[in-house]
Parts: structure tokens; C-alpha cells; sequence
């Protein structure tokens, strides 16, 4: 599956380039007939690079989450699993009274 997403956001980021240096093309047509002053024809650049980098981030969210219910689906603990793991393995030491990281370090220097 990962495969198919890498495959859909290349074809997106081709797209997207594709798009980009066509509205370029069709903008700089438009200053040199006049239509559009530089000043506007930044200001539209920009609003446009602006809502592609805001896309990139909804992409960039939507890949992550898609990546997570993958894992979830396979069985895979996540970065988020693991961390909340670690967590109540702390919070469970500090009730016993004991660190399983000392003791770890403690059987070592015995052998």
C-alpha cells in the first residue's frame, strides 16, 4: 500500500509542477498584454504558492494518518503506542519503586 501512496503523491507533485509552471506561463502572458500590473501578478503568485503549501500540509496530515490506520490495521505499534507505553511503564516504576533501567544496568556490571 505504501507503494500506491508513493505512486499518488508523485503523480500529484507532477501535476502540481506541471500546473505551477503553466500558471506562470499564463500570468507573465497576462503582464505583458497589459492585464495585469507586476505588483498584481505577485500578489497572485504568491496566493498561489500560498494554497499549494497549504495543500502540501493537508496531504503531508493526511498521509501521516493514513500511515497510522495502515499500522493499526497490520498490527504495528506506533511512535504514539510505543511513547504511551513507555509512559505507563514510568508511572508503574515509580509505584513499585523500582526502575527497570537500573536493575538492567546493575545485572551488567554483575557479569
Amino acid at each position: 500500500m505504501s507503494d500506491y501512496l508513493r505512486k499518488g503523491f508523485l503523480l500529484g507533485l507532477g501535476a502540481a509542477v506541471s500546473g505551477k509552471e503553466k500558471f506562470e506561463q499564463k500570468v507573465k502572458e497576462l503582464v505583458e498584454k497589459n492585464e495585469l500590473t507586476q505588483e498584481q501578478a505577485r500578489t497572485v503568485l504568491d496566493n498561489f504558492m500560498e494554497k499549494g503549501s497549504t495543500k502540501k500540509d493537508e496531504w503531508d496530515e493526511k498521509s501521516r494518518e493514513k500511515k497510522k490506520e495502515l499500522a493499526r490495521e497490520s498490527g504495528l505499534a506506533t511512535t504514539d503506542d510505543i511513547d504511551e507505553l513507555r509512559a505507563r511503564i514510568i508511572v508503574l516504576e515509580d509505584k513499585l519503586g523500582v526502575s527497570l533501567a537500573e536493575e538492567a544496568d546493575t545485572e551488567e556490571d554483575q557479569n
